[in-house]
């Protein structure tokens, strides 16, 4: 009886329904309370958070957006704007950011997409076992327009705001210094704030890792992070 060789084929775009890691982000033109944008076109050249929340005037949400605006110069030091998104009319954004303002003295700098359902849809942002609103979803996107990953999180559990900041780091901490980056980087409990190197892809260069740099084993090599942030 002859071996069954499976193949792993590559799914077209057209068949998938929502964009996946390392896919561009759709060109959409969105209405905000900032006004009309064309998205990725709007941040070109910079890293963007674009996140969904199921509503407006809601407590989880209200603590997420409080919690955003709280750290958004830290997310701008980093090249990095931040856009929203539900299925409300402008006005209804508009209202709640004008009640933030005024209840919790946070004024709301960032544009909030308007939706119809449709970019919602198009994002794969309505799970229908959530409801009919939109679930907690986060795109990060890079400065070339790529999305670099993608958070969901249900309804009745809000996000962790330091954890996207630190994604961000990461992020641009890959790119710039080619190496991965451990376990609640960068405070990882076996090598702190350094990198980890790529995988060796043939024998020579395995061994010449260890002696090249600290390891554990040929496959799990690290490095000084090369500071050029502050962080």
């Amino acid at each position: 009886m002859g071996e069954k060789i499976y193949e792993l084929k590559r799914i077209k775009k057209k068949d998938r329904g929502m964009p996946l890691i390392g896919d561009k982000f759709p060109k959409i033109k969105v209405q905000t309370t900032h006004g009309m944008m064309k998205l990725p076109k709007e941040f070109k050249g910079k890293w963007f958070i674009f996140f969904s929340h199921p509503a407006d005037f809601t407590p989880v949400c209200t603590s997420e957006f409080f919690a955003f605006q709280k750290r958004f110069d830290q997310f701008t030091q980093l090249n990095c704007r931040l856009i929203g998104l539900s299925v409300d009319q402008v006005f209804a954004h508009l209202k709640w950011t004008e009640w933030i303002n005024e209840n919790l003295n946070v004024k709301i700098m960032f544009p909030i997409v308007a939706d119809t359902g449709k970019v919602a849809n198009k994002l794969g942002l309505i799970h229908p076992a959530q409801g009919p609103n939109t679930v907690r979803a986060v795109f990060i996107v890079d400065p070339e327009g790529i999305i670099r990953a993608i958070l969901y999180y249900p309804k009745e559990l809000g996000r962790n705001i330091d954890e996207i900041l630190r994604m961000i780091k990461g992020l641009q901490t890959v790119d710039e210094q080619g190496a991965a980056v451990p376990e609640n980087w960068p405070d990882n409990e076996l090598i702190e704030d350094r990198l980890i190197i790529p995988p060796a892809g043939d024998e020579k260069t395995a061994a010449e890792r260890m002696k090249n740099f600290e390891c554990f084993d040929w496959w799990f090599c690290h490095k000084e992070r090369f500071k050029k942030h502050k962080w």
